[in-house]
């Protein structure tokens, strides 16, 4: 039995200004959550984004090519429902820090880790307030609770919506500080991303490509660039 989809059923996708904020009318009635909430969004950019998502609809709706409408959805639908327990998960990321976890050879790795992620800790020390530490070896040592909580309370700061894509910066870069360097523009998303794969990029060096590991690092890049984007987007 073939899967059911939704077709097309209207001619005009639009950003309309409402009370709180900015929704995507389609032929004028109010586009709705999954969970049947109000889509009503922070900007008129996103709003926009998620009007052109919807308006480049064709004959049947393709829900994968609505990245911003899904990430509006799960910000209303989930984020904010669960704000506080979304932002502890992300700040706990600050004491397992990919930056922190460094190898301890050859030397090419270890001056390459070097190079590429300490300008990025510097600026979490000079910018966000928090030093962390890095550790050679995968084993877990803590970092300073002053800087953990420093970094937890602005994680909490962020709204819902900025809430929603920080969670796709710092889950797919493995890092709470490249999360931050992307929501604050300190470096470019390639830049960034690139200081993320770091250590995959290494071993390809070493042992060649993996079809499959790039296709899969494909799928996380965009979805890294798109949070990126959400993120600018929602504030």
């Amino acid at each position: 039995m073939s899967e059911w989809k939704q077709k097309r059923f209207w001619g005009e996708a639009r950003a309309v200004e409402v009370q709180g904020g900015w929704t995507v009318h389609l032929d004028g009635r109010a586009v709705k959550t999954p969970a049947k909430a109000g889509l009503v969004v922070p900007t008129p950019s996103l709003a926009k984004a998620i009007a052109a998502e919807w308006d480049a609809q064709e004959d049947v709706v393709d829900p994968t090519a609505m990245p911003f409408t899904r990430s509006a959805n799960a910000a209303i639908d989930k984020v904010a429902v669960q704000h506080a327990e979304v932002a502890d998960m992300l700040a706990a990321y600050g004491d397992a820090d990919l930056l922190c976890y460094r190898a301890d050879g050859p030397d090419e790795l270890v001056e390459r880790q070097a190079a590429i992620w300490d300008p990025y800790l510097e600026w979490a020390k000079e910018v966000l307030g928090a030093r962390l530490k890095p550790r050679v070896g995968l084993m877990h040592e803590s970092q300073d609770e002053a800087a953990l909580a420093r970094l937890s309370e602005l994680t909490h700061q962020h709204s819902a919506f900025e809430l929603a894509a920080f969670h796709d910066l710092v889950s797919l870069s493995g890092s709470l500080v490249l999360g931050f360097a992307a929501a604050k523009d300190m470096d470019s998303a390639p830049n960034i991303w690139a200081a993320s794969r770091l250590d995959e990029h290494w071993q390809i060096e070493q042992w060649g490509e993996d079809e499959e590991a790039q296709e899969l690092e494909k799928l996380k890049k965009t979805a890294f660039f798109h949070a990126k984007a959400f993120f600018d987007a929602a504030t």
